[in-house]
């Protein structure tokens, strides 16, 4: 399946297509939805994973299928107040030569904050996305993540704010970036529908729904009838997150809840070209290539180069239904014992030579 990223042709192969408008921060996410439904299809995401979704990460996926990537959740309140956090945090909204469209996801409990985040990050960003969805429990000691789905009001105040600010720095008024929330479900679901409402009467542009309550277990199947009531109410995109490891999820999800979107997690960091497999061929390699071309321009921790690749070759607890992996146990044991991204480069090229791009 081609994502938006790939709509124009370039000289090179190896080389990520330019976006129609010449960089992907012209892009309202808006319209990634209306293009999606017109190709025959839903928008593809790459969720905020928590260090993981750095730009190499999301250049890559980005590359390889799709449309609209998360950074990893960002807190604003240190964020807005200490320089060293900011500078930390580059690598999460790092744009290129080409950006990506990209929604900087914030872990933010005050109008106030989330005002001043957003003045720092919409001149390099897609949107803003309020994370009501992380179940850890510092988050929820301190009124963040999913803590905040029991306060519906301030979601609602974070949106209006976060909405206003855009249309005084300019950007509301071209309908350039989004204001976007990720929430989970409760046990009682008139709960989330009440929710969902007030936060559609805020502002709110599109919602990303977890199917799983804040303590239900990733090992359990994700809730695809609460997702679909939703979506059935919902007056503004759903977007569905949870299991989504291989295309075949992709079609039985949409089918069962009809959203807008999918969103992927688990299954992007074991196959970040999932959504580009589309029946023609094993990707992966091609996929591990460009990750470790795009790692040596945008720097990642030496430790996150090696956890990516050591999900992308496979192992037997893999959950993308795929009966191969690229390396063998004794390789993904070499793998782990490198000490250095040089040791990982030669480590790498003693399996199978790696392309060097331009």
């Amino acid at each position: 399946m081609p994502s938006f990223y790939n709509e124009v042709a370039t000289d090179s192969d190896t080389e990520p297509a330019r976006w129609v408008s010449g960089s992907g921060l012209d892009v309202n996410p808006m319209k990634l939805f209306d293009l999606a439904k017109s190709q025959g299809r839903v928008l593809y995401c790459a969720a905020p994973m928590v260090r993981y979704s750095k730009l190499a990460f999301r250049q890559t996926v980005a590359r390889y299928g799709v449309d609209l990537a998360w950074t990893p959740m960002i807190l604003a309140k240190e964020f807005n107040r200490s320089i060293l956090a900011r500078d930390s945090g580059k690598s999460y909204f790092t744009t290129s030569p080409s950006p990506t469209p990209t929604i900087a996801q914030l872990g933010v409990n005050s109008p106030l904050e989330i005002s001043r985040t957003t003045t720092f990050l919409a001149p390099h960003i897609n949107g803003i996305d309020i994370n009501c969805g992380c179940p850890q429990s510092w988050a929820c000691a301190e009124i963040l993540g999913a803590a905040l789905m029991q306060h519906p009001t301030l979601v609602s105040q974070m949106v209006t704010t976060a909405k206003k600010k855009l249309y005084e720095l300019g950007y509301e008024k071209n309908k350039k970036k989004t204001i976007s929330v990720k929430i989970r479900v409760h046990k009682d679901l008139r709960q989330t529908l009440d929710f969902v409402r007030q936060v559609e009467d805020a502002g709110v542009d599109f919602i990303t729904v977890h199917g799983r309550m804040r303590h239900t277990r990733s090992s359990e199947p994700v809730n695809l009838d609460a997702i679909k009531l939703v979506k059935e109410h919902a007056r503004v995109p759903v977007i569905a997150n949870g299991d989504v490891f291989s295309l075949a999820d992709v079609d039985r999800i949409v089918a069962r809840t009809g959203v807008d979107g999918v969103m992927s997690a688990r299954g992007l960091l074991e196959c970040p070209g999932l959504f580009a497999t589309d029946g023609k061929g094993d990707n992966r390699w091609e996929v591990l290539e460009f990750f470790m071309n795009s790692v040596i321009k945008a720097p990642i921790p030496f430790k996150l180069v090696v956890h990516h690749l050591s999900e992308m070759v496979g192992s037997d607890r893999s959950q993308s239904g795929r009966g191969t992996t690229l390396f063998t146990k004794e390789e993904r044991a070499g793998l782990m014992e490198c000490k250095s991204l040089l040791e990982v480069i030669d480590f790498v090229d003693g399996v199978r030579k790696v392309r060097r791009f331009e």
